[in-house]
């Protein structure tokens, strides 16, 4: 795609009225959806503007998610990265331990503003599958979360969280049996029972109007950086702002409400798998624009346009596309994106476990990685924002199977 001037990027205004951000978005969806996304463009759109809503919803972050979250400087990490000043956004102290829970609150709030009774969801690392389950059982609604059966097996805490909450995981075994299959499993329930049932996406992915609804949900996180950050420090912005990026709504959740500051550097990071030449999820480094999941953005795809199988250490990430809003910020160069290996994001885990006490969930340690690399770029007097997008609880299991495997190999 074809770079757009720099300056369009700090007069930021995105999507417009049909859903695009520059050539990427829309709604490439089965006819029968077609009435299902348009309610729900008007549902929101009437939404945005009750001030009511935003009152139910704030009030639910306060007293239910936990809101705000802390941004807690590292010093530790700090010192290890030889003096550049991190603060992490704790979103894993969100209730059900992820930034998740920001917006399955508000499409809850949105399906019984419709009068829809019935959710479902998808899943990959699961967190997104706990939050939708515990917002569920909270307002009292039937929960359905497709999940791949790879990530039921490396997500098998969160399956039984999902299921003690009261939801039905249904295990999907077609494809690569992860994330992607999963989406294709829940868009098919939707066509079929589209007339009582709420699809809750996720991430900043999907066709209009989900990826500005789960961005404006999520944006919670970068409006707190920026007040936190004046009463921590007497300034608004940081030098820059780190975020994982898969699906990329914790990301779009950070980045977005500073597009418009020029001062600010912002870093996208990708999962580079087993590395960009073997396996991988590095859809922006890597791919090229395609319509997956109703909507054109960036994706993994062979010479014939055949979706290619994404492979990552974080379920998570494992995922062959990414929100159209991500593929817009790299076109006009407003986010750089770069990538962590599965390897790298395991030492991402150690560092941070070992400097401030934190174990961070798989997907925020590609985040993590990338830091040492910033800390040459940017120096010791730079302020840098990362977002803890999760907590690391889910995936002891895997990262307790890469420890050992490392001690075996060093006997």
């Amino acid at each position: 795609m074809a770079s757009v001037n720099l300056d369009t990027a700090f007069t930021y205004e995105a999507p417009d009225v049909r859903g695009h951000f520059g050539p990427y978005g829309g709604a490439f969806v089965p006819e029968i959806l077609i009435p299902a996304l348009e309610a729900l463009r008007q549902a929101y759109a009437e939404a945005r503007q009750d001030p009511a809503f935003w009152e139910d919803y704030a009030a639910l972050l306060r007293e239910y998610v936990g809101r705000p979250t802390p941004l807690t400087f590292a010093p530790r990490l700090s010192e290890r990265l030889g003096g550049m000043r991190v603060f992490l956004k704790r979103e894993d102290l969100c209730h059900t331990g992820a930034h998740k829970i920001n917006n399955t609150v508000g499409q809850i709030l949105l399906a019984q503003r419709m009068g829809k009774k019935r959710i479902i969801a998808e899943t990959g690392a699961g967190q997104h599958g706990v939050a939708t389950a515990t917002v569920c059982a909270r307002f009292g609604m039937q929960c359905i979360v497709y999940m791949g059966a790879e990530d039921v097996e490396r997500q098998r805490l969160n399956v039984l969280r999902m299921q003690l909450l009261g939801a039905e995981v249904r295990p999907v075994e077609s494809g690569s049996r992860t994330l992607k299959d999963a989406t294709n499993e829940a868009i098919r329930d939707w066509v079929t029972n589209v007339h009582d049932t709420f699809y809750l996406i996720g991430s900043v992915v999907g066709p209009h109007p989900y990826p500005m609804i789960v961005r404006d949900f999520q944006r919670i996180i970068g409006d707190e950086v920026r007040q936190q950050l004046a009463e921590q420090l007497g300034r608004e912005t940081p030098d820059a702002l780190v975020a994982c990026v898969g699906g990329g709504s914790n990301a779009m959740g950070l980045f977005y409400p500073f597009l418009t500051d020029r001062c600010v550097r912002m870093y996208g990071v990708e999962a580079a798998g087993e590395g960009l030449e073997g396996r991988h999820a590095a859809t922006l480094s890597c791919g090229r624009p395609g319509i997956l999941h109703g909507a054109l953005s960036y994706l993994l795809q062979d010479d014939d346009g055949q979706v290619l199988l994404a492979h990552s250490i974080s379920a998570g990430l494992d995922y062959p596309g990414v929100g159209p809003e991500h593929a817009y910020l790299k076109d006009l160069g407003r986010v750089t994106y770069v990538t962590a290996t599965d390897a790298e994001a395991l030492e991402g885990v150690q560092l941070l476990a070992r400097t401030e006490g934190i174990i961070p969930a798989l997907e925020t340690a590609h985040a993590i990685a990338f830091l040492p690399r910033l800390a040459q770029e940017l120096g010791p007097d730079a302020v840098v924002v990362v977002n803890l997008s999760g907590r690391g609880d889910k995936d002891m299991g895997t990262i307790a199977r890469y420890l050992e495997r490392k001690c075996t190999n060093n006997l």
